[in-house]
């Protein structure tokens, strides 16, 4: 009974922290306002607790909501900017050294967590990752956390002082047709039984990348058009959040204060080697400065798409930028950090709060 009471308690807080952010219009608000009050609930000493059946049904979800915001558009515009897109991706790598070694050399990061705290984008999908390798996940969160706020009210902001843009359009909610409840319901039921395959062949992050490939080749190649009905991914969004709050249990001010003064250092050291790539690609192509500055900002691709069409840009260029991104760290990301959890240089053991990720 004190399991449920504590799983219940744990889900209040991610509501409220969700649905207030979100509702404000943040972006990524159901996500990391679930994870800033379910993290100060814990620090307060409440026992925050999330199964961990309920955390892995939820990467699934996770891996199927990424992967259906493909399209074919989507994959038409790779074709349409192979130059823009190339550089991107160098971009995308240099971002993600150069953060490891910062956070390495400055701050004494362990190489797992330095690198999952450096990489640019894919939040949930990092926090996922981070859970399943045991890397330092309350550091990695506040560090991805800052960033999306930073770019999230920074960049629109910027904008805003050079006459750009006046607001921003409130996020639109993906449009689900009752009558697609069939086709949802083969989406999941195919992409979950990928995932599972994935996880029980040991392929890095099985679960999360089963799902979102096989979502996406669904979508991409037009096979489904159906999505998750917005209702349910905020509520994914929103209960995930409390699995990454949970683990802020017995941390330190002192530490927490370290974590958040090395985010914004990551974040410095990703808008200027950001801006060196941009700069690049603005010498080889006539392409506006701004529409560059959205497409390129690492990070909170929501805010970027949502202020793409305020400003009257491009989305399918903006958004194939993202996407790419994403799926190209998400490509990636479970090899590297596999390779660097077998041969991490872990200092102090990292602390993690015995009830969070018990069934």
């Amino acid at each position: 009974m004190t399991l449920f009471r504590n799983i219940a308690e744990t889900m209040m807080f991610a509501a409220i922290g969700g649905l207030t952010f979100g509702l404000l219009g943040m972006p990524a608000g159901y996500l990391s306002g679930s994870i800033i009050v379910v993290a100060i609930a814990a620090l307060a000493g409440r026992p925050m607790r999330v199964p961990t059946t309920m955390m892995r049904v939820l990467i699934v979800l996770i891996g199927i909501s990424l992967g259906a915001v493909v399209t074919p558009e989507t994959l038409r515009g790779l074709a349409t900017y192979p130059l823009s897109v190339a550089v991107l991706l160098a971009a995308t790598v240099a971002i993600s050294v150069a953060g490891t070694v910062y956070l390495r050399w400055v701050h004494g990061w362990d190489k797992l967590t330095a690198y999952l705290g450096s990489v640019p984008g894919g939040m949930s999908q990092v926090m996922a990752l981070a859970i399943e390798y045991k890397a330092d996940v309350r550091a990695i969160a506040i560090v991805q956390t800052a960033r999306i706020i930073i770019l999230a009210v920074g960049l629109p902001a910027l904008f805003a002082g050079l006459g750009l843009v006046d607001r921003v359009a409130a996020p639109a909610r993906a449009a689900f047709d009752p009558s697609q409840i069939g086709e949802l319901a083969i989406l999941v039921a195919v992409s979950t039984a990928a995932a599972v395959i994935a996880f029980r062949i040991n392929f890095p992050g099985g679960l999360l990348f089963g799902a979102m490939v096989t979502s996406a080749v669904l979508h991409g190649t037009d096979t489904l058009r159906v999505v998750m009905p917005w209702w349910l991914s905020y509520t994914v969004m929103i209960a995930f959040g409390a699995v990454t709050g949970s683990r802020f249990a017995n941390t330190p001010l002192r530490l927490l204060l370290q974590y958040t003064g090395a985010a914004f250092g990551v974040f410095v050291v990703a808008v200027v080697v950001t801006a060196g790539f941009a700069g690049l690609l603005l010498g080889l192509l006539d392409i506006p400065a701004a529409e560059v500055m959205i497409a390129y900002a690492p990070g909170a691709a929501d805010a970027m798409l949502l202020l793409a069409l305020a400003l009257g840009f491009d989305p399918v260029y903006v958004g194939t930028h993202h996407l790419v991104r994403i799926f190209f760290v998400m490509g990636a990301m479970p090899f590297l950090v596999r390779l660097r959890a077998g041969g991490s240089d872990k200092g102090p053991p990292v602390k993690r709060s015995a009830d969070s990720s018990d069934d």
